[in-house]
């Protein structure tokens, strides 16, 4: 009986310590700490439910591996702590060291205090594979955080990551202050989906490892996200590989909730671009709306400019600079304004929505202060206004100063419905040309192919930048419009592929990329480049390629563009006769080759030769037919042509 009382009494210790430990402070040593791994001894005092754990200084790191934080609770990290993540862990693409999906009520405070992983590991191929989600702080869908004093370090992702579950609720009633992120992989703080959302008083430098590198990147995913009441104040980003401030606003449109974003009193020092701004051009419909407010910010010392606003249309979220000044920007890079406006080449309405009030440019380089870049070529620039003081001159904006397209319109080629045969009777030794083409991201293709005999090409996908990547799905269209899904390419390097044609003409080879290329190669059948708007994206290709100027075309144009300032292509355009008559050198923004065929007289096989510029780099660069077919082919023999 006595046994028994006692257990009874023991019983009834442990439930009253679980029951009222929710009113407690638990200090997590004495879960056991332990030098060599602490993982227990920290995820038990969490897990312990205690309203508040302390996490002492024990002269040693606390080594864990993978720790997952709990609703309504406090942890402190002493002064001087350091809680390390446990080296030759974390394989898992998506492992945090601090992870928390649907939680509520979270505080994470030690000002003093050290959290950091192994970066440099995580950034070996032989020991890890890729990725840049292995973020030290990892919160997804959380509410009621608040995450103050801590330094953050040498994680293989972001400092703080603030995503979404498969719910796509966003973090809300987020508080970040007095926090350094450092040294981090992608980026200092990542911000997919926020409401409610200050930032304060925080450091973010030396970011670098996998694009994009910024001290901190609002980019939400999927037109769900949110971006409501984030203030950012009294934050410095410094020295980082990408830019100082992203805002990467693709992923929304006009059906998302408004934006609203305010800057203030933040400064950008040394990064790439101080503040790069992203939105999406594609349609009037297309960008999201809202604010996002620039005031008392300083943009100093950016490596490759100053500020850099791409694809904002009129219609899309407002911005505005007040009281704000540019320092020093790309100071080594003469051709780079202070502020840099670009139209891609996917866009389709005119930039705008821009004001700047009270401006202060301090550029040592004679220059213009603010460029535009009409990548697509036809676009213009309005709703873009406000005023600016160059080195102690004032200045006023205008719409109008800005747009300076000459860019000829052309109807589009039709394609519906079109079948395609060879423009000449093909030898074997023409036949192993191969279209030594990169083209980047989703692209299609055209193979010849022979009733009842084998199709056989190879598909070599090549990254660009890091990235494990995915394999590429791959499909083929008969020339009456059967679809075939093929096998998938491998990630990286080369798939070879055999396909029994049973139908004679031209077989669409579709890839489903994304921002990789592709190269498209066969020994045995003509291979071309195709694309139904006619537009290209190419990546580092030189060379000569060929297309058909069918009779009766009175004019056409090859448009052609960069990818900004520092990279650029140089074009030549060539006559049936292979007589030079256009030819065009260091291409950035959109400029066309218009050739007249004074009636049809010289209709037939044109080329374009693709060759580097002479004084900038060659990487992204756009190339379209106008007024033709968009065929790209690497010899004459190979050129395909509608049938007539």
């Amino acid at each position: 009986m006595i046994l028994r009382l006692s257990l009874l009494s023991l019983l009834t210790l442990v439930l009253s310590s679980i029951l009222f430990a929710e009113d407690q402070t638990v200090k997590a040593a004495s879960f056991g700490f332990e030098p060599e791994e602490a993982t227990a001894a920290l995820q038990g005092a969490i897990d312990s439910g205690a309203a508040k754990v302390i996490v002492e200084n024990m002269g040693k790191p606390w080594i864990v591996d993978k720790i997952r934080l709990a609703s309504n609770q406090e942890i402190i990290f002493e002064k001087g702590v350091v809680v390390q993540a446990k080296r030759g862990a974390f394989h898992g693409r998506s492992d945090a060291l601090f992870l928390a999906d649907s939680l509520t009520n979270v505080t994470l405070t030690g000002p003093g205090a050290t959290l950091k992983m192994w970066k440099e590991d995580y950034d070996d191929e032989s020991q890890y594979k890729h990725s840049e989600w292995r973020h030290l702080l990892s919160f997804r869908s959380c509410s009621k955080v608040r995450i103050q004093g801590l330094i953050l370090a040498d994680s293989g992702g972001d400092g703080i990551y603030l995503g979404v579950t498969k719910g796509r609720v966003p973090c809300s009633d987020f508080v970040i202050k007095d926090v350094t992120c450092e040294n981090n992989y992608r980026q200092g703080i990542s911000v997919i989906s926020a409401r409610d959302l200050l930032i304060e008083n925080c450091v973010l430098k030396n970011t670098g490892g996998t694009a994009p590198m910024a001290g901190i990147d609002f980019e939400p995913n999927h037109p769900s996200d949110e971006l409501s009441n984030c203030v950012m104040r009294n934050c410095r980003s410094e020295n980082n590989m990408g830019s100082g401030y992203i805002f990467s606003m693709r992923g929304l449109n006009a059906e998302t909730k408004p934006v609203s974003i305010r800057i203030e009193n933040c400064r950008a020092v040394g990064s790439r671009e101080s503040l790069r701004i992203i939105t999406n051009g594609e349609s009037d419909q297309a960008g999201v709306r809202g604010t996002l407010d620039f005031v008392n910010c300083v943009f100093e010392g950016g490596r490759s400019g100053g500020l850099s606003i791409t694809d904002k249309s009129a219609e899309a979220v407002k911005v505005r600079f007040v009281d704000c000044r540019i320092v020093n920007p790309a100071t080594e890079k003469p051709e780079t304004s202070p502020i840099e406006l670009f139209s891609r080449a996917t866009s389709t309405v005119d930039l705008g929505g821009i004001e700047f009030k009270n401006l202060v440019i301090d550029d040592p380089v004679k220059r213009e202060a603010i460029s535009y870049y009409d990548m697509g070529g036809g676009l213009g620039v309005h709703e873009v206004s406000g005023n600016f003081v160059l080195n102690g001159i004032a200045h006023e904006v205008t719409a109008d100063s800005l747009s300076k397209t000459t860019i000829k319109t052309f109807l589009p080629y039709p394609t519906e419905g079109l079948r395609y045969e060879l423009t000449r009777a093909i030898s074997s030794q023409e036949a192993k040309k191969k279209a030594r083409a990169r083209l980047r991201g989703p692209s299609e293709w055209l193979i010849w192919g022979e009733a009842g005999q084998e199709m056989v090409f190879n598909v070599r996908i090549t990254p660009v930048g890091k990235g494990a990547g995915v394999s590429v799905p791959i499909r083929l269209l008969s020339p009456s419009g059967k679809a075939t899904k093929l096998k998938d390419a491998a990630a990286k390097g080369e798939t070879a592929y055999t396909v029994a044609a049973e139908e004679t003409g031209a077989y669409r080879i579709q890839v489903e990329l994304k921002r990789w290329t592709t190269t498209i190669t066969s020994g045995s059948r003509p291979v071309c480049l195709f694309s139904e708007t006619g537009r290209f994206h190419f990546l580092g290709t030189t060379g000569e390629f060929f297309f058909w100027v069918p009779e009766g075309t009175a004019e056409f144009g090859v448009r052609l563009s960069g990818d900004g300032t520092g990279e650029r292509v140089k074009a030549t355009l060539k006559d049936p006769k292979g007589e030079v008559v256009m030819e065009k050198d260091n291409i950035a923004s959109a400029q066309e080759l218009v050739a007249h065929t004074d009636d049809g007289a010289q209709t037939g096989i044109w080329s374009v030769v693709l060759s580097k510029s002479s004084q900038y780099p060659m990487e992204d660069f756009s190339l379209r037919l106008l007024g033709v077919p968009p065929i790209l082919a690497p010899s004459p023999e190979s050129l395909l042509r509608p049938v007539k």
